[in-house]
């Protein structure tokens, strides 16, 4: 009996991991592994809607520097992904419209002039998600980007500053791995 008792329990336990261990991944959480190159962190969770679409909310806090211009501050990124394979799964070739809000402490550090920053824009992404061993997500994505923005001058002139990288067109680029669940 005790054999018996125990062969069950084993079975049980298996079909449970196994069932977890195949089951659809619906969830993820991922890092961009190239943001600390410019001093920022940058976080994304993304939730699948059904098959083929999903949502993302990305979030990054940065201590980023553009020539003698200090930026500290964070943006928000939601966006909805189109995945056209319409996999159960969240990976395979996406495209991916976002909107996307920053808010900056600025800081030359040549003139000492102070301010803030805070944008509002957006773009398209095109990418691939890969997901590996059923749990690690390897997610590449590219794409054009807008974002407009007004500067608020605590001390010195608007044209201390320099927000190229921040304000007007750009390329969102990036490189994520994480966890799927």
């Amino acid at each position: 009996m005790k054999k018996l008792t125990f062969g069950i329990v084993v079975l049980a336990a298996g079909l449970i991991m196994s069932s977890s261990v195949f089951a659809q991944k619906k969830n993820a959480i991922k890092v961009n592994i190239f943001s600390p190159i410019v001093r920022t962190g940058s976080f994304f969770y993304e939730r699948a809607l059904s098959d083929g679409a999903s949502a993302q909310l990305g979030f990054f806090y940065t201590g980023y520097k553009v020539t003698d211009t200090k930026f500290t501050g964070f943006g928000i990124t939601p966006e909805v992904r189109i995945y056209p394979s319409k996999n159960e799964d969240i990976k395979g070739f996406y495209v991916a419209p976002f909107l996307r809000y920053q808010n900056f402490t600025l800081k030359d550090e040549v003139t000492a002039s102070k301010g803030t920053l805070s944008t509002f824009g957006g773009g398209v992404l095109i990418g691939g998600q890969f997901l590996f061993g059923n749990i690690v997500t390897l997610d590449i994505f590219i794409g054009p980007a807008y974002n407009t923005g007004s500067i608020k001058v605590d001390s010195g002139s608007e044209s201390d500053f320099s927000t190229g990288a921040f304000d007007g067109f750009g390329v969102r680029t990036g490189v994520t791995l994480g966890l799927a669940f």
